[in-house]
């Protein structure tokens, strides 16, 4: 398979082989991965901040007798206000692990895709367009 550039001076074939392809690939699906993870992170940063306005509001009250309704799945279940402050604080550790490994998980993928544009450029050169469209 053959891919055809126009040019100033022309036209000029580039071969494209079946690695080649794979290395292509392999750049679309981890670039879409790579999408979809910022996207939960920053739902998860979302969640965490709502976890925090929540926590904080809580320590609003002064009335330590108040029963305050936390909701688990589809469910709301009242508990003190000490019982509500320390599940707030537990979601918001686990909320914080996941996004620190989503985020690591960016990493990772940053790093592969680099690797594969280094060397998707170094054999097409301007004939490829690995750049995320900003639209």
């Amino acid at each position: 398979m053959a891919a055809t550039k126009r040019g100033a001076g022309g036209v000029e074939d580039v071969n494209v082989t079946f690695d080649d392809q794979q290395k292509i690939n392999k750049f679309a699906r981890n670039t879409n991965r790579m999408t979809e993870l910022k996207n939960e992170i920053e739902a998860k940063k979302k969640a965490l901040q709502n976890l925090q306005d929540a926590s904080d509001d809580l320590m609003i009250f002064d009335d330590d007798s108040l029963l305050i309704p936390y909701q688990i799945g589809d469910v709301f279940i009242c508990h003190t206000q000490e019982e509500t402050q320390e599940m707030l604080e537990a979601a918001k550790e686990t909320l914080e692990q996941e996004v620190k490994g989503l985020e690591d998980r960016v990493s990772a993928i940053q790093q592969v895709l680099g690797d594969l544009k280094v060397q998707l450029y170094a054999k097409f050169g301007n004939s490829i367009n690995l750049e995320a469209d900003e639209s």
